[in-house]
């Protein structure tokens, strides 16, 4: 990967093309970026054309309401989770008209972090081709920075998805 691809401006221009290539429409669930992502997409003229629509789930009853995510699940595994960010990406995929999604759920401080889950967790899940990716980050940093590199990571693996789809 050249470093023009690290630029979250340029991770979104290269999204666009490679879905705009596939006919593919992309939804976003965001927590703890709050709506970042969809913003860095949106940035792009054009985007109507390759962005369907994101949701900003920030609290767990959203979560619940707007995407689908089951509240036993929460309660079992907590937001900032794999079953989360996972029934996160699968809701805004069942609640919009695209075919793609990434979804994102954690802890960008200062506060908020715990034993288990530290400040700069996140978990991503992306839908793409049917099938459901999640994974696991820690990011370093204060609040702007873990959302940043939570924006930039999300972007990254879904250039990297849908370019082996």
């Amino acid at each position: 990967m050249n470093e023009s691809e690290h630029d979250t401006p340029a991770l979104a221009g290269l999204l666009a093309e490679l879905l705009l290539q596939k006919g593919w429409m992309l939804a976003t669930a965001e927590s703890c970026t709050g709506g970042l992502i969809a913003g860095a997409c949106t940035e792009l003229s054009g985007s109507s054309l390759w962005f369907e629509r994101g949701f900003v789930t920030y609290s767990n009853a959203a979560k619940t309401e707007l995407l689908g995510v089951d509240a036993a699940l929460i309660a079992a595994h907590g937001a900032v989770s794999e079953p989360v960010a996972r029934a996160m990406a699968e809701g805004a995929l069942a609640r919009s008209q695209a075919q793609t999604a990434v979804s994102v759920t954690g802890v960008a401080g200062p506060t908020g972090g715990t034993a288990e889950k530290p400040v700069g967790t996140v978990w991503f899940g992306w839908s793409v081709a049917g099938r459901v990716h999640t994974e696991h980050r820690r990011f370093d940093g204060d609040r702007a920075a873990v959302r940043a590199a939570t924006v930039r990571h999300a972007l990254q693996t879904l250039v990297n998805l849908v370019r082996a789809a």
